[in-house]
């Protein structure tokens, strides 16, 4: 059951990745980490500083942001309860975005995890940062809106555009940010973290041991 716990509606909305005839090449590391159950999106901290300088002040100094969305009440519980779990499925009053900071190699910090390495152009980059960045609610002054602590390490949650349900996951969510970044692959059919990891795996190319993650081909 907890496979369908961290989604929402259309919101936050994939970003129209551009079209380009850049090769692949070793221009940004990301990583995709699946938990099991939960995927999230891991990316240079000092890259979403840029666009979201609040995460600066709340961090400091850390090399990496580990960068999930999930429902408001489920994803902050304390304690799970089949009420909780149905509420989020059905009748989500929301949702959050957490944000973990570290420096270790994410690897090595995720290491009970499936952590993927992928490197991609400046393009597909490009495309990921908008979809992140605009995955964040904002208040009236256009500033992040922060809640509770997060749940491991020194993380954090913030208010989220969308709401959850059960049609669009966590999972859906971390397929939309690969989408932004012009990957082929259809968000609507990756509800769990299983089906993202093997989108991850077709669309990827490896040249001497560094993997790639390719961008549709311009029409």
């Amino acid at each position: 059951m907890a496979t369908l716990l961290c989604g929402c509606s259309t919101y936050p909305q994939t970003v129209t990745p551009a079209r380009t005839n850049q090769q692949p090449s070793p221009e940004h590391q990301i990583f995709i980490v699946s938990h099991g159950w939960h995927t999230g999106i891991i990316v240079s901290a000092r890259d979403v500083n840029l666009i979201l300088p609040q995460l600066k002040t709340r961090f400091m100094q850390t090399q990496w942001y580990e960068i999930g969305w999930g429902d408001k009440d489920f994803y902050q519980a304390q304690e799970i309860t089949t009420q909780l779990t149905l509420r989020a499925m059905f009748w989500s009053s929301g949702a959050v975005m957490h944000v973990v900071a570290f420096s270790n190699a994410p690897e090595r910090y995720f290491s009970a995890s499936d952590v993927q390495s992928r490197f991609i152009n400046n393009s597909q980059y490009s495309g990921l940062m908008r979809y992140i960045g605009r995955s964040f609610a904002r208040d009236d002054a256009g500033d992040l809106i922060p809640l509770k602590k997060g749940i491991y390490g020194d993380s954090q949650f913030y208010v989220a555009n969308g709401r959850y349900g059960i049609l669009n996951t966590c999972n859906k969510w971390t397929a939309k940010g690969m989408q932004s970044a012009g990957i082929a692959i259809n968000p609507m059919l990756k509800l769990t973290a299983g089906s993202v990891m093997r989108a991850v795996q077709a669309n990827t190319t490896c040249l001497n041991k560094t993997c790639f993650l390719m961008s549709q081909s311009p029409d």
